[in-house]
């Protein structure tokens, strides 16, 4: 049976965190309208900036036109004020988890420096900063007197059933939906993740 008055937390590079209770499961931060449009917003302005730097090297071969110093400075902080707005939406995301008052929350243990390796994910988990989350929803935990449990890197939380708990070995990334062929579970991929998160028994409770 599953564990009462905890929350699983599964961390994903298309959704940013899906926060899970027996009972009920957290809107998807990375879904609302605000996050989306500040993304592209944030998106927008980090081209104009890599722009902007194209511009800078041209005018210093040319020593005219182009983009100027000055330029560049403001727009770098257009981008950190963006990039500051999308952190206060996720931390106040952890607040209101956090104001839940559960016994215990449990995450998995992110290999985030191998995933850094690999190219593909390099950029998309620079992006969601999943370690800086973990240190904040960390510290907010021990303010607060509740366990922080961190899942075995190994634990398949995305490929295990949260129904009959068969394993899933063909799914792929790009498989947004988890169908069980063993007891005909259709669900989120995320949302299946998060209860098995929730239910994990190996685990380290963080300092």
């Amino acid at each position: 049976m599953p564990e009462g008055n905890g929350i699983g937390i599964d961390l994903g590079i298309r959704d940013f965190a899906v926060v899970n209770t027996m009972e009920n499961p957290f809107a998807n931060i990375n879904k609302t309208r605000s996050v989306r449009e500040l993304e592209k917003r944030l998106k927008r302005e980090q081209r104009r900036l890599s722009r902007k730097y194209e511009s800078l090297k041209v005018r210093n071969k040319e020593t005219k036109g182009g983009a100027t110093r000055q330029n560049i400075h403001k727009q770098t902080i257009k981008v950190q004020k963006l990039h500051q707005r999308l952190s206060c939406i996720r931390e106040n995301h952890i607040n209101q988890v956090i104001r839940q008052k559960p016994r215990f929350m449990s995450m998995e243990d992110l290999n985030v420096k191998g995933m850094m390796k690999n190219r593909h994910l390099a950029k998309a988990v620079q992006s969601q900063n999943f370690y800086s989350f973990r240190l904040k929803l960390a510290d907010k935990c021990r303010k607060n007197g509740i366990e922080l449990r961190i899942a075995d890197r190994w634990y398949p939380s995305s490929r295990l059933c949260s129904e009959c708990g068969s394993i899933r070995k063909d799914l792929k990334l790009s498989d947004r939906t988890y169908r069980c062929d063993a007891c005909g579970l259709v669900i989120d991929r995320d949302r299946n993740a998060s209860m098995n998160l929730l239910n994990a028994k190996v685990y380290n409770v963080a300092p």
